[in-house]
């Protein structure tokens, strides 16, 4: 690993990663007690974990499942991937079989604005630069899936539509795995006869196609091509649907996804085994790694530590009303990542005055944790609150936040892991292993799968977001009935709106309450069986900033990438 020493050094997140001595992915694999004939590398320091070595891990009791979480994200930064490697390394600095289980990158966010999701400072998976750029491939095998799928669609109508779909109630769009905002509305076929057909198109971000959504909810192969061949891609023109086994396209994608659909393996900068798999968006998708990714840790390592995306109001309600539904998955703890800076700011407090004690600002924000501790709780999962350390935070600050979550019966640790890495988690560890001993878990899901779809949504709009009610027009709701009528209702819902509030308008900080929740559209996403409910303005193609990251990223002439981070 690399020297705890450096931390005192102005060292950025790559420069870390760089200096990090990573063991051979064998020696990896052989500390979750797996030989190096049950993996396949890819080259020195990542592996995939093939299907028949996941089939012999069957009759393994699970591990503890722990979900790491977080406030609602603001320009602050929170951490909870930081937090979520340091936690693993922590359980393991303390004597602990733990491994971390993340969701892998998207280029559009590293090139982007957000920049990668591999942790930061000592709190990372590496090889760092590989994770976060192309990694071993598994995103450009489901946007190929997902293009195949969209070529036959237009190939079928091209060669005579037997099917009869009607070009009007195409609803399957194409995938690029970058923020692009030129393809969001396309028209293709143009060009004459020979060409096709014109009609209007678009294009999803890879992490927002339902074939990512598919690829993450899949239990095995045959689960996988179940659930690609439900694809529902249109209509005829009397609204009859029609699927991706209609076009007889769920093989040819399956042989795509085969080899991406085992689990990777890597590693942390404290050499501790990672699993990393699968990366639908939470503010758009469902937010969470792999179901085979989550299945496999639990029968690796006695303690499982994951995370879903953005604050707990999206990417924790999905792993629960979604992932853990599906899965039959139940988690054993959850831990909440706070920053003293990003509370401030849910209190009034501008970003370039953040630097400056604000206890009565900070008192104000944490209404903001406060709302996602009661969510939290609303499905019987025990909480305990990470108090992610910034160099500008003050003993006071710190203080007064602890106080505050010991109002609501709630244990808050500060963790230093990014300049510390494990040993700067400790304290959390403990805490987290102490609420595994004396509380436990008693989950149970927000709404039952017999709810109408309608009021699916209006329940978690009221009880995750604190609105009032939802809107939605007459369109909408006929289009519900729709896919009630045609057998979807029992599905969960997929709420796809900002991250950045619990309302649809991004400004608004803190707990805000009282607000209406406006559905725009409804998607069936049959094969990953959920609907998702698009709320205010929200897009499935996001578009690159005025800076893009990808202004200060380069390649040095013996081959090591620079400005990453």
């Amino acid at each position: 690993m690399a020297d705890q020493g450096q931390h005192l050094r102005p060292l950025s997140d790559i420069e870390i990663a760089q200096a990090a001595r990573m063991q051979p992915i064998g020696e990896i694999a052989g500390k979750l007690g797996l030989s190096r004939d049950a993996i396949e590398p890819y080259g020195r320091y990542k592996a995939k974990i093939p299907f028949e070595t996941l089939r012999e891990l069957d009759g393994k009791p699970d591990g503890k499942l722990i979900l790491v979480s977080a406030i609602t994200p603001t320009p602050a930064g929170e951490g909870k991937t930081t937090t979520t490697v340091g936690l693993g390394d922590a359980l393991n600095h303390l004597g602990k079989k733990a491994l971390i289980c993340l969701r892998e990158p998207s280029l559009g966010p590293c090139f982007g604005q957000k920049g990668g999701a591999a942790g930061g400072g000592y709190a990372q998976v590496v090889p760092m630069e590989d994770i976060n750029l192309h990694f071993t491939g598994d995103f450009h095998a489901i946007g190929a899936a997902n293009n195949l799928l969209a070529a036959m669609v237009d190939n079928h109508i091209y060669w005579g539509n037997a099917l009869g779909l009607d070009q009007r109630r195409v609803t399957w769009r194409r995938a690029l795995d970058m923020n692009d905002r030129a393809l969001r509305q396309i028209v293709g076929s143009l060009g004459g006869v020979g060409n096709g057909f014109p009609r209007e198109d678009g294009f999803d971000i890879t992490v927002a196609s339902e074939v990512m959504a598919i690829f993450c909810l899949a239990s095995d192969l045959n689960d996988l091509q179940r659930r690609l061949g439900n694809i529902v891609v249109g209509q005829t023109r009397d609204k009859k649907p029609v699927r991706a086994s209609d076009l007889q396209a769920a093989g040819a994608m399956t042989a795509l996804l085969k080899d991406a659909l085992a689990p990777n393996l890597v590693q942390t900068v404290e050499n501790n085994p990672a699993i990393i798999h699968g990366g639908p968006f939470a503010n758009i998708a469902h937010g969470c790694n792999s179901v085979i990714a989550t299945r496999t840790s639990l029968k690796l390592a006695d303690y499982v530590v994951t995370e879903a995306g953005f604050g707990a109001d999206l990417g924790a309600q999905k792993f629960f009303d979604i992932k853990c539904r599906k899965a039959g998955l139940a988690p054993d703890c959850v831990v909440l990542v706070a920053t003293v800076r990003a509370l401030k700011m849910h209190g009034g407090v501008a970003k370039d005055d953040l630097k400056v004690e604000n206890l009565a600002a900070l008192e104000s924000g944490f209404a903001n944790l406060q709302r996602h501790i009661q969510n939290v709780r609303s499905y019987g999962v025990p909480v305990v609150v990470s108090i992610n350390r910034f160099s500008a935070d003050t003993e006071a600050e710190h203080e007064l936040l602890r106080d505050l979550c010991r109002c609501q019966d709630v244990e808050a640790v500060v963790a230093d892991h990014w300049a510390r890495g494990g040993a700067g988690a400790a304290d959390l560890g403990r805490a987290v292993l102490k609420t595994l001993e004396t509380t436990p878990s008693a989950f149970k899901l927000l709404y039952p799968d017999e709810m109408p779809l309608l009021d699916k949504i209006r329940i978690t709009a009221q009880r995750i977001y604190g609105a009032e009610n939802i809107v939605a027009e007459a369109s909408v709701e006929s289009r519900l009935k729709e896919f009630e009528a045609a057998g979807f209702g029992h599905f969960p819902v997929c709420i796809a709106k900002t991250q950045y509030s619990f309302s649809t308008d991004p400004t608004r900080k803190g707990a805000p309450s009282g607000h209406i929740v406006p559905v725009r559209e409804v998607r069936l996403a049959a094969g990953a069986e959920f609907v998702v409910a698009i709320c205010g303005d929200i897009l499935t193609m996001p578009g690159l900033p005025r800076e893009p990251a990808a202004n200060h990223i380069s390649v040095t002439p013996e081959g090591r990438v620079v400005g990453l981070f």
